[in-house]
């Protein structure tokens, strides 16, 4: 099975090339990582550039122009540039466990998206990592939060993790699909623009036709670096289109995926 990691970020290259480095250290590597950029100066395109040539897997570069948080579109074009049969998605100040691939391949269930957890760091934290590079994180260290997301157990895994068919807390900086379930609702909707909701109502019409969610717990581990949080002058508005949604049970987007499909001129 052909594994993609889809990598969202934005003028942030201190933590992507943390992401990146846990990226290609995989003890099951990804069979490509894409970089699904929202507008970034040329900084990210020369690091994506230097990390493609520390690795044999391939890695590209899906550049848009910035016009606002809009992480729908980007994410579109790195799906459409895909080869892969499963899409994993975290943002570029997540840091990865060595066996998050190949956690998520375990749970890779036809029928099923993944819904996983993540360790909260703080500021402090934060700083020292990007400062040290070094991307150890013990489950005794100060200034954590979701303290029980350090633990990898197969055991507590398989025990505690769950499906179900519900919306709360979908996060992707830690979320995987089948791409044929993606096309099959033509990816996530680009009427979301600014913060707010856009992976919630891409899960809803996953849902929609039938796709459940499987929650994984204490297996595909996934640290979060500290950053500022986004505007949310966009919230009311998307809590309109989330609110469509789920009203009027839509399984499709309009404006989504398949406008990108063999439309690749961005990514290199």
């Amino acid at each position: 099975m052909q594994i993609a990691l889809i990598i969202t970020t934005y003028n942030n290259t201190d933590t992507l090339r943390l992401t990146l480095q846990t990226a290609l250290n995989q003890v099951v590597p990804p069979s490509e990582i894409i970089v699904a950029d929202d507008g970034s100066t040329t900084e990210t395109a020369e690091l994506v550039k230097e990390m493609r040539e520390e690795t044999d897997i391939p890695v590209y570069h899906c550049w848009q122009e910035d016009r606002g948080f809009r992480p729908a579109r980007c994410r579109n074009m790195a799906m459409a540039r895909s080869m892969a049969d499963y899409c994993i998605l975290v943002d570029g100040d997540i840091m990865l466990d060595e066996h998050f691939v190949e956690d998520h391949l375990y749970y890779a269930t036809p029928g099923y998206f993944v819904q996983g957890s993540r360790v909260i760091l703080s500021q402090k934290t934060t700083e020292k990592i990007v400062a040290s590079g070094d991307i150890r994180v013990s489950v005794f260290g100060d200034s954590i939060g979701n303290r029980k997301n350090c633990i990898r157990s197969r055991f507590l895994s398989r025990v505690l993790s769950f499906k179900n068919s519900r919306l709360g807390g979908i996060k992707t900086c830690n979320f995987a699909f089948w791409k044929k379930d993606a096309v099959t609702v033509n990816g996530f909707n680009e009427e979301f623009v600014g913060w707010g909701h856009e992976d919630t109502e891409f899960a809803a019409r996953l849902l929609n036709i039938g796709i459940r969610r499987q929650n994984v717990k204490f297996n595909a581990l996934a640290y979060h670096l500290y950053h500022k949080s986004q505007s949310r002058d966009f919230l009311s508005q998307n809590n309109d289109l989330l609110s469509d949604t789920l009203r009027m049970k839509k399984n499709w987007c309009e404006n989504g995926l398949d406008k990108h499909i063999g439309n690749c001129e961005a990514c290199s």
